[in-house]
């Protein structure tokens, strides 16, 4: 008889792969394909007045995964759960146990907090039972958005739409995103002057520079042109001189390495990747990648997590590894420790490279693009963490006249320390303003200035919320847990209750504000940020043991079935118009302001004179900046090519058609504005199309930070005249016309050549055949 395997069952096959190869033989890897049983779609599936029973249920389509699983374990003397270790993975595991009848003896739970060789035999050896709180603060959540988006959705399908739904934390989410927009709406600018100096000493050519007016002991602002005109006048009589010299040195720190949050924060601020993509290309570098001599290897550990802790081998590892690479004055004498957030559950590890020697360089050939970028990331933010402060040398100069202060500052780097490897991203997206070195002045020293500008500014609105910030206002109110803030941002754009403008800025439409107002009015709680942060807590100590998780469930039931029986009684008959987002687009037919609407195929703008006109086109995409040219808006388009028939992007001015007799404006690039003027002409800037951090770059040629076409970057597009890009013009040119006729000669021979061949060979073996099965029939005649 064979010996017995054990069995490891995981959730996907890239992990099973993986754990296989570090376990060996007498260990059978199998992958459950995420989850096994869960609540059926086609209804509530929670017996309420029971005492909150779920009804779980096979998932459809799972039946072979689940019979072959069966029979792995019967065979099998042991059952290793390997699941993700979090809630939802503890859950999988619990579910697994019951579904496939595994007796408690033979059941063994295991946590991979990465997926190495040392951690999987050594997680193998020291299994635990299922952690049953974490299973109920799963079950808790999956109850609680079940009852509260099956019972409140339909209330929202009467009222206003179908097809739309409701959660906790998407509705929140969706609330900040329209509150935001609120704030934007209601801002009134405030004016206010700035006053600029261009000094030099007294002495010609001996040193020039700009100082900015502060004041006089105290910060002064300047709130109209009369303020600004009282200053310049004042110290256009007087003398100036330096007035002090403070010279010091500046330290800056590390940023902490990832959590979950701060890792889809700073993709979609670096790499522009979305929290869904994020997560999904980290899920694999977790799982394992086939890496050249050494199969398949997991990258980081587990990516969902809310711990800055990180285990002393890691720190000890990256220490010696800076040391070696960089040189001793790049590691600090004392390992650096974070302090993680009071309400995180801190259940992990911070987010980090398994094996920081594993250079994203040196195994670039074997990873996709996106994990690159990803892994690189990653592992620049974790070694950096670890690294010495990057020292400046800060110099800050007062000018005084008439009492006014002047001041000018600037530092230069004097040890990079960290940045020599990773500088943490932006959200505003702007460049910080460098300023010029300054002289070396002293106090008291005597000045000469040659003109004062006055400046008009106005204070602008709050920016619109971007999936990263949105992301840090979530963790900030304590919405949400790791695993939740990609899926929740999806959703909400799915709906199409906030919908992206300009490439990152998240918008409300006015259906968004239609459900949000509802939500506020009727379903309070619902919304609130607090009660939403107070309801994770309270799941976090179901996590703890310290809560029942069907009292939890009882006591928020209470309160909210009270408000739906409220809300239904109220809008009992009355049905809630969704306004139409009108566009500056005008019907070419009919002259009307075209309206967004919403179709299977999702946004696209149409007449609202239907059914009188029943003009539709593709829904234009604003973008930030104006045309260089005349100053209109900017527009994305897209086109169809007429040899491939693949869609394309460009970019053009409002005003452009597309045909040189309606045309007021010939402006058309295949380069993506961005929201950041040229600092020297003031012209919208560009950068490159395409995934990933670009650069900026002005296209004004008589702008002296002009960028040619050459020095921009990326591949270089056939100039399309002004017009929009023809089939000919979007195709990328990969050879020219008389190498591509050739090439396609030679193929062409070539393929002729293997065809005939092929035939000959087809024909060859064909009466081969046919010989053969008269010899075979000759044969069988004998034979009787």
């Amino acid at each position: 008889m064979a010996n017995k395997t054990d069995l490891v069952i995981v959730e996907s096959p890239s992990k099973a792969k993986t754990i296989g190869k570090y376990l060996g033989a007498g260990y059978e890897v199998k992958a459950s394909m995420g989850h096994v049983r869960d609540l059926p779609k086609s209804k509530l599936s929670v017996d309420i007045e029971g005492g909150f029973v779920p009804d779980y249920q096979p998932i459809k389509g799972k039946e072979d995964v689940i019979s072959d699983l069966k029979k792995a374990a019967k065979r099998s003397d042991k059952v290793y759960l390997a699941t993700d270790p979090d809630r939802e993975g503890e859950a999988i595991s619990w579910h697994l146990k019951e579904l496939l009848n595994i007796p408690d003896d033979k059941t063994y739970r295991v946590t991979f907090n990465e997926i190495t060789k040392n951690v999987v035999n050594q997680s193998i050896a020291a299994p635990r039972a299922i952690d049953q709180n974490l299973v109920d603060a799963q079950q808790a959540r999956r109850i609680l958005d079940r009852i509260v988006g099956y019972q409140l959705s339909p209330l929202l399908w009467k009222k206003i739409r179908r097809g739309l739904s409701a959660g906790r934390v998407q509705s929140v989410a969706t609330r900040l995103v329209v509150e935001r927009e609120l704030e934007i709406r209601a801002f009134v600018p405030q004016e206010y002057w700035s006053i600029e100096a261009d000094l030099e000493r007294a002495a010609p050519n001996l040193g020039a520079f700009k100082a900015q007016f502060h004041g006089r002991e105290k910060k002064m602002e300047l709130n109209s042109e009369a303020e600004a005109q009282a200053v310049m006048d004042a110290v256009a009589k007087g003398a100036w001189s330096v007035a002090r010299v403070k010279r010091q040195e500046k330290n800056r720190q590390p940023a902490p390495p990832f959590t979950t949050s701060t890792l889809q924060q700073e993709a979609s601020r670096k790499l522009n990747m979305s929290p869904a993509r994020t997560m999904a290309v980290a899920q694999q570098l977790y799982e394992g990648i086939d890496i050249g001599g050494q199969g398949a290897v997991g990258l980081i550990t587990y990516m969902r997590t809310d711990s800055l802790r990180l285990s002393d081998e890691a720190v000890a590892a990256a220490r010696s590894f800076i040391s070696q690479r960089y040189g001793g004055s790049y590691c600090p004498a004392q390992p650096r420790a974070y302090k993680t957030k009071g309400n995180a559950q801190d259940a992990h590890e911070a987010i980090r490279p398994s094996d920081v020697t594993l250079v994203p360089e040196d195994i670039k050939k074997d990873l996709t693009s996106e994990q690159f970028r990803l892994y690189k990331l990653i592992w620049s933010r974790f070694l950096a963490c670890q690294m010495a402060n990057a020292v400046y040398d800060s110099l800050s100069i007062d000018v005084e006249n008439s009492g006014y202060i002047f001041r000018a500052s600037h530092s230069s780097l004097r040890f990079s320390g960290f940045t020599a490897v990773y500088e943490e991203g932006r959200d505003d997206e702007e460049e910080e303003k460098r300023s010029s070195p300054l002289p070396d002045l002293k106090e008291g020293e005597p000045l000469t200035h040659k003109r004062l500008t006055k400046n008009q500014h106005f204070t602008q609105p709050p920016a619109r919320y971007s999936e990263a910030t949105l992301i840090r206002a979530l963790e900030e109110q304590g919405i949400g847990r790791p695993s939740t803030y990609a899926p929740t941002i999806s959703t909400i754009m799915n709906r199409e209750y906030v919908v992206k403008e300009g490439g990152k800025a998240l918008r409300p439409t006015p259906l968004g504000e239609v459900v949000t107002g509802l939500m506020k009015e009727k379903f309070n709680d619902i919304v609130d940020y607090d009660f939403t942060a107070q309801m994770e807590q309270r799941l976090d100590k179901v996590e703890e043991g310290t809560a029942d998780w069907k009292a939890l469930l009882a006591d928020f039931y209470s309160g909210f079935d009270a408000e739906l029986k409220k809300a239904e009684q109220e809008l009992d008959g009355e049905r809630i118009k969704v306004p139409d987002e009108v566009s500056e687009e005008v019907c070419p037919q009919c002259g009307r302001n075209l309206v967004i609407k919403s179709g299977r195929f999702g946004r696209f703008l149409a007449c609202p004179g239907w059914p009188e006109c029943d003009f539709t086109m593709p829904l234009v995409v604003e973008m930030p900046g104006k045309c260089p040219i005349c100053g209109g808006r900017l527009l994305k388009r897209t086109g169809k090519s007429k040899k491939t028939g693949k869609q394309y992007t460009f970019y053009c001015c409002e005003r452009h058609t597309g045909k040189e007799e309606t045309s007021k404006c010939d402006f058309m690039t295949w380069d993506v504005p961005v929201k950041d003027n040229c600092p020297v002409c003031g012209q919208t800037m560009f950068k490159k199309a395409g995934r990933g951090a670009k650069k900026p770059f002005c296209i004004n040629e008589k702008c002296s930070n002009f960028t040619p076409e050459e020095k921009r970057g990326g591949w270089k597009k056939p100039a399309a005249g002004g017009e929009p890009p023809a089939a000919e013009a979007e195709e990328k040119p990969k050879k020219s016309a008389d190498v591509k006729k050739a090439t396609t000669k030679k193929t062409a021979t070539k393929k002729t050549a293997a065809e005939k061949k092929k035939t000959a060979a087809k024909k060859s073996t064909t009466k081969k055949t046919t010989a053969a099965k008269k010899a075979e029939c000759v044969g069988k005649r004998r034979c009787r």
